[in-house]
């Protein structure tokens, strides 16, 4: 059954927090789909990846290109074919429960300044939950990850 994990940014943005749960998942040799809603936000985080920070690289593509099967990491607007071992989403983008079953890991991450960011991921737990899914909630707290919650 598969592992889904909310994150709850509070402390750094997307941007920052991203690469380091990036580097975790490859670490475990899964190919991941990073899952938004807007091609402009895909476009802007495909260069926030790219640039970088000074510690590392995070090699990915953006869906739609000749090599796709070949990345390690796809960011998507939809679900892609084959599924990735773990799929990654940002900005409330949606995952159904019987997607998410498929995947070893899903991870939902939301940003705790937005409202209706905190809103759509609370509907989420509660959709995958009630779909007989068990699911972590991690919030950002003095500058490390503590989970705060778990069904």
């Amino acid at each position: 059954m598969s592992d889904v994990i909310f994150y709850h940014l509070t402390d750094t943005p997307l941007e920052r927090a991203l690469p380091q749960l990036l580097a975790r998942a490859l670490a475990q040799g899964w190919r991941i789909e990073l899952r938004g809603r807007d091609a402009a936000r895909i476009d802007w985080l495909d260069r926030a990846l790219w640039l970088g920070q000074d510690d590392g690289f995070v090699p990915h593509g953006v869906a739609g290109g000749p090599h796709d099967a070949l990345q390690p990491v796809l960011l998507t607007q939809a679900p892609v074919t084959p599924p990735r071992d773990c799929l990654m989403t940002f900005d409330s983008a949606d995952v159904a429960a019987d997607e998410a079953r498929l995947a070893a890991r899903v991870c939902i991450l939301f940003d705790g300044h937005d409202d209706a960011a905190k809103i759509a991921a609370r509907a989420q737990w509660r959709a995958l939950t009630n779909a007989g899914l068990g699911a972590r909630y991690w919030a950002q707290q003095d500058g490390g990850w503590v989970m705060k919650h778990e069904r």
